[in-house]
């Protein structure tokens, strides 16, 4: 039978996104996630779960609905691409004095990448049929995650993260709306059955029930999209993770079936792997610009990533990075002040601390005992919770 009009469209615009490296590539219907989504999103915005990303809520009514944020979208192509780790992300987590950055934040920024390449197929896709286009790459309010389900890429795994059963946990994913009607591919169904190792690894029980992540609690927002002070509750269980955290995507079972990313562009830079804290802690504002330049990490700031550090020197029961911690009660971010003093209370005991703010020039007034005090208790409660 002679393949229609739509179906051939259909073919080119698929083989054009494998072509250029998309690992996988199908078509969503974009009114398919109309029957949950909304009301989803309602629930988690209800309840407070986006935190600070308020956002969220100002796009609600876009971020529901694809037709609302394009009238004349017809036909979704959602894509994917593996980046899956060439090591184990969870073994750094037992090096103390080391830095845990996210695996998808140890390399150049997919962002660029991604956008650059739909770029070039939307625009190839929109020559060949005369038809409207719109690149979307995760800043958007798109639901991706949802879409991408009902594309047949994989399922939204209790983590709320999408899960292949070719690529597992490790997918970034993108999408070209067109005005062109495509036919679209079924949904993949959910494989997830009894297990729930992502739930039980979390650190901070960010996963209120399975499915739900509550981003108040989640290390990945504490430590990129929070902007004050992380909640002292938090800190002792962020351990060295200074950039996101890969826990539960990395103990998913479905990650055996995954493979290394095949993109060089998306290969882990050996220097972001496991960096010493000690040298982080380190670092100025052209310090930080240099060593993440082109990487997602540089989005956050110094201030934010060595408050980060900093919490992480506090967890790491490593006296060698005592000095790094006292040089930054000098630094001029007062929420870097505050990460110092908090990692120097969990490093030194009540005597030398006192020390140490007297040998610097610095007042040991109620509001730095205290911050010592809350340091000294959190570390008294992990060694409590470890036993």
């Amino acid at each position: 039978m002679k393949r229609s009009r739509q179906q051939r469209l259909k073919a080119s615009l698929v083989a054009d996104a494998l072509a250029e490296g998309f690992d996988m590539a199908r078509i969503v219907d974009p009114a398919s996630i109309e029957a949950y989504a909304p009301a989803g999103l309602d629930a988690y915005l209800e309840a407070g779960r986006h935190a600070t990303m308020h956002w969220m809520e100002e796009t609600r009514d876009r971020r529901s609905d694809p037709r609302v944020l394009w009238p004349d979208v017809r036909s979704v192509l959602m894509v994917a691409m593996n980046y899956g780790p060439r090591h184990d992300p969870l073994r750094v987590l037992e090096q103390r004095d080391r830095a845990a950055i996210s695996v998808y934040a140890q390399h150049r920024d997919y962002h660029d990448l991604i956008k650059g390449r739909l770029k070039g197929i939307a625009g190839r896709f929109a020559a060949r049929t005369g038809g409207a286009v719109k690149v979307f790459v995760d800043t958007a309010p798109v639901m991706e995650k949802p879409m991408a389900a009902e594309a047949g890429l994989g399922w939204q795994g209790k983590h709320s993260n999408l899960v292949s059963r070719d690529y597992g946990s490790w997918l970034f994913l993108g999408s070209i709306f067109t005005s062109e009607p495509l036919p679209a591919d079924p949904p993949e169904v959910d494989h997830c059955g009894s297990c729930r190792a992502c739930l039980d690894i979390c650190p901070t029980a960010a996963f209120p029930a399975p499915y739900q992540l509550d981003a108040r609690r989640c290390i990945s927002y504490l430590t990129i999209e929070h902007k004050g002070p992380i909640p002292h509750a938090f800190r002792p269980a962020i351990g060295n993770r200074i950039y996101g955290c890969d826990d539960c995507l990395a103990v998913c079972p479905w990650n055996k079936f995954a493979s290394n990313a095949r993109e060089a562009k998306l290969q882990a830079r050996d220097d972001l792997i496991s960096p010493q804290l000690k040298d982080l802690a380190k670092l100025d504002d052209a310090g930080f610009r240099a060593l993440f330049s082109g990487s997602p990490v540089k989005r956050i700031g110094r201030e934010r990533f060595v408050r980060n550090v900093l919490i992480a020197c506090g967890n790491s029961a490593d006296a060698a990075l005592v000095p790094v911690c006292r040089a930054a009660l000098d630094d001029s971010s007062a929420l870097i002040r505050g990460a110092a003093v908090w990692a120097l209370s969990n490093l030194v005991d009540a005597h030398t601390f006192r020390d140490v703010f007297q040998q610097n020039g610095h007042e040991t007034d109620d509001t730095v005992l205290a911050e010592w005090q809350r340091g000294f208790d959190d570390r008294e409660e992990a060694v409590k919770g470890s036993g």
